[in-house]
């Protein structure tokens, strides 16, 4: 008897090892859309993000018309999002976007979709030890332009207020990534292109905080290009709109045309 139970155990043993581990069972089968979409939320709430993805995309594969099939999308790019998966959060959004042009919560979407490349911005300082505004501003912009959509699309949309202190913050940050590109234009000479930068900054990012850095660069790029009328133009709009900057007052023991080159140090 123990022999012939040690030889079925031993038969049990070789079919696992020539036809693999047995599959996992699926928890979810024969269940309804609402029943998968319970147990999604109940892996969301306990923060095992990846479960639930599972379970939300074989609820939106057998139920791709029903309203949990809908907010399943939403669900997953939120838990992509929390995984730091910020490609995957916003194809997940635009998809989302694109099939259901008139859900009720379109506004989070692009809520969301705006948050996700913030995010990012974050998650590229901390792991470059550098400021974004030193890098290609890319992820700056596709951040700023969701939060606009959603602004433009949605104005009364209950996001609107944190979305609008993401935007001025993302303002700035663009506004002086495009400043540091034209004080380096500024050290090596290169004056028509640190104009080009500067004017740049004052004609998209009127309200951030660097208008007055760009037109300090305006106006030195026009003296060392001998544009002298350009120059004083810019002079005048610098004294009218910024008439205690510290520029006026900085260096006035050294030469008149010097004061502006705040820049360079050497």
């Amino acid at each position: 008897m123990r022999i012939g139970i040690v030889v079925i155990m031993m038969l049990f043993l070789a079919s696992c090892a020539i036809f693999g581990p047995p599959t996992e069972l699926d928890d979810t089968k024969g269940l309804s859309a609402e029943r998968i979409y319970e147990k999604a939320s109940e892996r969301m709430a306990s923060k095992d993000y990846k479960k639930s993805v599972e379970y939300l995309k074989k609820l939106e594969s057998r139920y791709p018309n029903s309203k949990y099939g809908a907010q399943a999308k939403l669900d997953m790019a939120y838990a992509y999002y929390k995984q730091q998966d910020a490609a995957q959060c916003v194809s997940t959004v635009e998809r989302f976007i694109k099939i259901h042009p008139n859900h009720p919560n379109l506004d989070y979407a692009y809520y969301l979709k705006g948050v996700a490349y913030f995010k990012e911005r974050g998650i590229v300082e901390k792991a470059t030890f550098q400021d974004v505004s030193d890098r290609d501003p890319k992820v700056l912009r596709q951040s700023f332009l969701a939060f606009k959509d959603l602004l433009t699309l949605y104005p009364n949309t209950r996001y609107g207020q944190d979305a609008t202190e993401r935007m001025i913050y993302l303002k700035n940050k663009l506004a002086d990534h495009e400043l540091h590109v034209a004080r380096h234009y500024m050290k090596v000479k290169a004056y028509i292109a640190a104009l080009n930068r500067a004017k740049f900054v004052i004609e998209s990012y009127p309200d951030s905080s660097f208008v007055e850095e760009a037109l300090v660069i305006v106006i030195s790029a026009y003296d060392n290009l001998g544009m002298d009328d350009l120059k004083e133009d810019n002079l005048r709009i610098l004294k009218q709109n910024y008439p205690n900057s510290s520029m006026f007052t900085k260096g006035k023991d050294t030469k008149k045309k010097d004061w502006w080159k705040f820049w360079d140090k050497d």
